[in-house]
């Protein structure tokens, strides 16, 4: 069956000669981002569970869950917390099948533990954290939906879109490169940098400003001159990192709004401010790439959590992005690129009411002349649109 692709050039300013440019990205232990990796672990861990027991990944959703503050009383040296921070699984999961109980709740509990132990290895989970499981289980309609296909294409299980683009620019790599160099390297070297890091991109002309919050984990840090310390080395080398995705000028701000006088600073016990100021949601943080796009079209679903079957939240919002990036990496001639794909409930995913595709075609470039290659990329990436679950299950794709 012919698949609805439509094709058409924009005419537009650019983004990166438009004067003003957001982007932000909420780091893996901010709150909202706590909430995310958690509802995909347990994703994850249900799919792998469902596979060994039956052969198959049954109906599950566990895009919702929040993410409530303790309370914690840092100090230079070492504090310590006070209240627990509390964790609310919520959301669907299959917990019987084919007359087979299936532990989804122990499943859940556990994944949830693993997941923040490895995001917060300074939270002491017999201690410092609560995690109450409350996983229902779904609505027959869509439990139908969802039954084994035997081997035919999913069934879309919602009225949905997914929204996608490529390629990024200077904000945004520099975003996500910085984001990445201090998860994996810089807190090696400085363990008194925290997780929950959030990143604002300003690009203004020719100029990037970069305002970053940085947790300091107390142990780690002795004193008031310690901490300035911390905050010159983040501000080095995240200029340091930006100025290698760009020729325009770098400005770093970290925690601009400590006070160093008082001693009023983002100081923590764990990493994170969970522990005490901010609360988190599935879905409130970033995109599935990595990334909150406000100069961008994006679609405001939670992809974390969702299951990687036939959830259109999910599928269509990895999907595009990746067909977005891979279109840029093929065809010659693209500046942007901008993919939406639209499901309907029922019918089969690699089938969408339309791939709507925009071109904002390089100075000289007509769009007649690589129409054929892009369509040829989005009609390939939909008819193996099932990889995408595979590489979900597999952890291979991000979805925060």
């Amino acid at each position: 069956m012919k698949r609805n692709i439509q094709i058409e050039a924009l005419d537009q300013i650019p983004l990166e000669k438009q004067r003003i440019e957001l982007a932000e990205r909420k780091c893996l232990g901010h709150p909202d981002s706590i909430a995310d990796g958690i509802a995909e672990s347990i994703s994850q861990a249900l799919c792998k569970t469902y596979l060994d027991e039956f052969g198959v990944v049954l109906h599950h959703n566990t895009d919702q869950g929040e993410v409530v503050a303790g309370e914690s009383a840092p100090k230079f040296g070492g504090g310590r917390m006070i209240r627990p921070i509390y964790v609310l699984l919520d959301g669907r999961a299959t917990k019987q099948f084919n007359g087979v109980n299936v532990p989804a709740d122990a499943v859940a509990v556990e994944a949830a533990h693993k997941y923040i132990h490895k995001i917060l290895p300074e939270l002491n989970l017999n201690r410092e954290l609560m995690i109450d499981c409350r996983l229902g289980t779904g609505s027959t309609d869509l439990r139908d939906v969802f039954k084994p296909s035997q081997g035919k294409i999913p069934r879309s299980n919602d009225t949905s879109f997914g929204v996608g683009h490529a390629p990024f620019s200077d904000v945004e790599n520099i975003i996500l490169n910085s984001s990445n160099y201090i998860d994996t390297k810089l807190r090696k070297k400085y363990p008194a940098i925290g997780q929950d890091i959030k990143i604002m991109g300003l690009r203004d002309g020719n100029t990037i400003t970069l305002t970053v919050a940085c947790a300091i984990v107390d142990r780690y840090c002795k004193d008031i001159r310690e901490y300035s310390e911390y905050m010159s080395i983040l501000n080095e080398e995240i200029t340091a990192i930006a100025k290698k995705s760009t020729k325009r000028k770098v400005v770093v701000h970290v925690n601009t709004a400590d006070d160093i006088r008082k001693k009023s600073v983002f100081l923590t016990v764990t990493g994170t401010s969970a522990e005490m100021g901010d609360d988190g949601s599935v879905g409130r943080g970033n995109r599935c790439n990595g990334l909150i796009t406000p100069n961008r079209p994006m679609s405001m679903e939670a992809t974390s959590g969702k299951n990687p079957i036939n959830h259109i939240g999910k599928i269509y919002n990895l999907l595009s992005t990746q067909v977005a990036q891979e279109c840029v990496k093929k065809v010659d001639g693209i500046e942007e690129m901008y993919i939406r794909l639209l499901s309907q409930i029922g019918k089969p995913i690699d089938q969408p009411l339309v791939a709507s595709v925009q071109v904002l075609p390089e100075c000289g470039v007509k769009l007649k002349d690589i129409n054929a290659d892009i369509r040829e990329i989005v009609d390939d990436q939909l008819t193996n649109v099932t990889h995408i679950t595979e590489k979900v299950i597999e952890g291979k794709l991000k979805t925060f």
